[in-house]
């Protein structure tokens, strides 16, 4: 095939190209071509992370020894800070305020350290999730890996904080006379349930905070609302008697994530902290919010897996 050009030159040109019409994805499918970081089955992600865990493991390790790495203290503060907070609170609200509700200092100290301590589990992991793809895009580019190992590793980086900070929370239940007993045995179940949910929920931050970044400065303000809102510096159950809450109100505040942990936590560690405490089917709500959180965060975030660092 020839045509003639401006110039009088006779240019030849060769025979049409059996890809000529074709779409994109027709050509893909004809070269046996894949999009670069597809989504795979959600059995095949759970399998690549199984063959992540042992970087999931050490990269959560490694964030938690870098964080305090510029402080003198060093890891000092991962048991220091949440108990500054602790006596912050207790100041304002036990001394100050009077919110302990009739409950002895020997009570009520335990009491707000426990909520502090495991609130501030919850809250440290969501605030993390939010920018565990926002502030890792430098990796999330760089390397092809199941994307979900971030924000899992954030959560496994706060737990094994927390586990620090137990330490000191057991000192001071000693020190107000709260001895081991069987019922501490429920720390394990409860820490197990919490660590879900804390999971689910940095997955469900993680892909909100990766199209939204602007979502990690909100997210302190809505942690902080919850936190007052659970029970944390006072006894929930007795606050919406006395203030006189409708009955779906003290339910639902009752019932929410954070307060049935706390109630949990402290119903295993502090002596007369009876059952009358603690909402009814307190198990059932524990292991609904891990379940529903824990998989359906997952799910949530296995949907986008095609987005994270792009654009």
């Amino acid at each position: 095939m020839s045509e003639t050009t401006h110039d009088g030159a006779v240019a030849v040109s060769g025979p049409p190209s059996a890809d000529d019409g074709l779409s994109p994805a027709e050509l893909a499918r004809k070269y046996e071509l894949s999009v670069s970081g597809a989504r795979v089955g959600l059995g095949e992600y759970i399998r690549q992370m199984w063959g992540r865990r042992h970087f999931i493991v050490a990269f959560s390790s490694a964030k938690l020894t870098a964080q305090y790495s510029q402080a003198k203290l060093g890891q000092v503060w991962q048991v220091a800070t949440p108990l500054l907070n602790a006596a912050v609170y207790f100041f304002i609200f036990g001394m100050l305020l009077k919110s302990s509700r009739g409950m002895a200092n020997d009570m009520y100290i335990p009491f707000l350290v426990t909520g502090v301590f495991v609130f501030t589990f919850t809250q440290a992991s969501a605030m993390a999730g939010v920018r565990a793809i926002s502030g890792n895009l430098g990796l999330v580019r760089a390397l092809h890996f199941p994307r979900a190992s971030l924000p899992i590793s954030f959560a496994l980086q706060q737990l094994q904080q927390l586990l620090f900070s137990m330490i000191v929370l057991v000192i001071v239940l000693l020190g107000f006379g709260h001895f081991p007993s069987f019922a501490w045995l429920l720390i394990v179940p409860t820490l197990a349930l919490q660590f879900v949910f804390n999971t689910g929920l940095s997955l469900i931050m993680a892909r909100l905070g990766a199209k939204t970044p602007d979502l990690a400065q909100l997210l302190p303000f809505i942690l902080r609302t919850w936190m007052y809102a659970s029970g944390v510096m006072f006894p929930l159950a007795r606050t919406l008697e006395h203030a006189g809450a409708s009955k779906w109100i003290s339910d639902a505040m009752l019932g929410n994530p954070a307060a049935v942990y706390m109630d949990l936590m402290r119903y295993a560690l502090i002596d007369d902290y009876t059952g009358a405490n603690l909402p009814p089917h307190v198990w059932a709500l524990a292991v609904g919010w891990a379940v529903l959180f824990g998989a359906g965060g997952f799910v949530y975030f296995w949907k986008a897996e095609e987005q994270y660092g792009r654009g």
